[in-house]
């Protein structure tokens, strides 16, 4: 039997089989709806509402008869994505070079010195590349002049995989799945095209004036991005069914640019050591620094270098989705209306900054780590993540009217709409927790302490919005890395911008990550030890908050 889904505030309708999910009828009328958890109900961020009131999970709720839906706003609302990141001073040495014919009046255009296709003119002058930073979660596109080495423009967008599956894990399954591999491929294509077509018409560009494209990102990443399946990463021995240095033709992808150009996949290290690290390094000059630098993308993967006088070490860990406020109760992408700073006063009142000013709807990852990194210095989360009951705070403490029991169990009121349960510490402690048993690891391999590092570089456009106290607070970082934090912004475009406008870099690079020490964390047999400790919080400096009377 048929039913009809609507979705309302969508004005599409699509005819499916009865017993058909809401969130199947969704994907296949094209209408998006966040599924991070791919539709397993875990995550909770499908919600709809039905035409009647009820509000429900897309992935669990079946249409047996005909349905009027309406979808929650958020999926593609604007988020707060870092654009820019430190880099050194780039030599250019083009890959891509045009050479008029006058005789023909035609103007050749050449890859690596070999022709890719010739124009109709002279179209020396208009000469363009891209630098794409494919993250799990989000996407930025620069537009570059290739004859003067400058941003023309550039775009930032969420990356439309992500409604589908949160981290790399889960979107190797999903690519492993009937249909999966083209929806995660598609998709992501479709979005680029989106937004070259927004750059290059606002700079008034041909986008058949564009060559070359740097993709950037980790190695799950370039394998969906290239129409690859990953699945073979995420099984022993992880081995990536595609290398780095290497050329695609854009044509075969469907991106939108000149039918010859070409997209270079940058050299990685890893199955779970990106390209995205490889950039990163090239633009902090991680290798040519003298004195020992930690470098780590703070993120899903949790990926991290470390630096003595340019001999290179690297690991990973499953930090999850935390971090990109996924599994948490009200956790959200950094768009509109979420908390993205909290501090406690020293008398105990709270300041926090939403995006954009908005009235506060949820957290996105930056505020979670300072709510739950400021709860844990004043003492109201202990040690081992526990919430301090209300009767435990004393009847003048200014924060005894925040926590409140919840479903049985005690929860902070971080605003009159935003919660921050038990089970929210518990996964931001699995997510740190990860992400410093790495640290740890990588340390012992070098035989190491922390208070050998001279310099702690934080990566990427989450880490970009971090507090350094809220990276020591909860432990996170060791305390001897305090005061040698910096952060670093989205090396992984700034590092594709280097790649694109000096050829040179590619092989050097390519050289370079194969003397990359691989440190795998499972061949230690104290690992789990560590990862239960790691998952405690290391309070620094417990602060006396002053009385305040209700």
């Amino acid at each position: 039997m048929k039913v009809t889904v609507s979705f309302i505030n969508e004005s599409k309708a699509i005819v499916v089989e009865e017993g058909s999910s809401i969130l199947e009828a969704a994907r296949r009328a094209g209408v998006t709806i966040e599924s991070p958890c791919n539709g397993t109900g875990v995550c909770g961020k499908c919600r709809v509402k039905l035409d009647g009131g009820d509000t429900v999970l897309a992935c669990e709720t079946l249409a047996t008869g005909n349905l009027r839906v309406l979808t929650m706003e958020g999926a593609r609302k604007a988020l707060s994505i870092v654009e820019t990141g430190y880099s050194f001073d780039v030599t250019s040495d083009n890959f891509i070079i045009k050479e008029y014919d006058t005789a023909t009046g035609r103007t050749a255009v050449f890859g690596g010195g070999a022709l890719l296709g010739t124009e109709e003119g002279d179209t020396r002058e208009e000469c363009y590349g891209l630098v794409v930073d494919i993250g799990t979660t989000t996407l930025v596109v620069s537009l570059v002049d290739l004859a003067t080495g400058k941003e023309l423009d550039s775009a930032s967008a969420l990356n439309p995989q992500a409604v589908h599956a949160q981290d790399v894990l889960s979107r190797m399954k999903l690519a492993s799945e009937e249909g999966g591999l083209h929806l995660l491929h598609s998709e992501l294509i479709a979005e680029i095209n989106r937004m070259i077509a927004a750059m290059t018409q606002k700079k008034s560009a041909l986008p058949e004036r564009i060559y070359e494209t740097i993709f950037s990102g980790n190695t799950c990443m370039l394998h969906l991005a290239s129409g690859v399946n990953p699945s073979s990463m995420g099984k022993f021995p992880y081995t990536p069914a595609i290398r780095g240095d290497t050329h695609i033709k854009a044509r075969e992808h469907g991106l939108g640019v000149a039918n010859f150009a070409l997209v270079y996949l940058p050299p990685f290290v890893s199955a779970y050591v990106g390209a995205d690290i490889t950039s990163g390094i090239l633009a902090s000059q991680l290798h040519e620094r003298k004195g020992t630098f930690l470098f780590i993308d703070i993120g899903t993967n949790g990926e991290m270098v470390i630096s003595q006088d340019g001999r290179l070490a690297a690991t990973s860990t499953a930090a999850g989705p935390a971090f990109e406020g996924m599994n948490i109760t009200y956790g959200m992408r950094a768009g509109i209306g979420a908390i993205e700073h909290f501090a406690v006063e020293d008398d105990g009142r709270i300041s926090l900054k939403t995006i954009g000013d908005a009235p506060a709807v949820g957290i996105c990852g930056s505020g979670l780590m300072d709510i739950v990194g400021e709860l844990v210095a004043v003492g109201v989360i202990d040690r081992n993540g526990r919430l301090r009951k209300p009767e435990e705070a004393g009847p003048f403490h200014s924060l005894g009217e925040r926590l409140i029991v919840q479903d049985g169990k005690t929860a902070f009121r971080v605003s009159d709409e935003v919660i921050l349960t038990q089970k929210d510490i518990r996964q931001v402690q699995l997510a740190k927790g990860a992400v410093r048993t790495g640290v740890e690891f990588l340390l012992k391999s070098q035989n190491l302490q922390a208070r050998d590092v001279d310099k702690v570089l934080i990566a990427g456009s989450f880490g970009y919005h971090l507090r350094a106290r809220s990276l020591v607070n909860l432990g996170l970082l060791p305390a001897d890395f305090e005061g040698k934090i910096e952060f670093l912004g989205n090396t992984s475009k700034s590092g594709g911008h280097a790649f694109l406008l000096n050829k040179t870099y590619r092989k050097q690079m390519t050289e370079l990550v194969k003397r990359v020490e691989v440190v795998e964390l499972s061949n230690y047999k104290d690992f789990d030890k560590v990862f239960v400790k790691c998952l405690g919080f290391e309070r620094q400096s417990e602060r006396k908050l002053e009385a305040v009377e209700k």
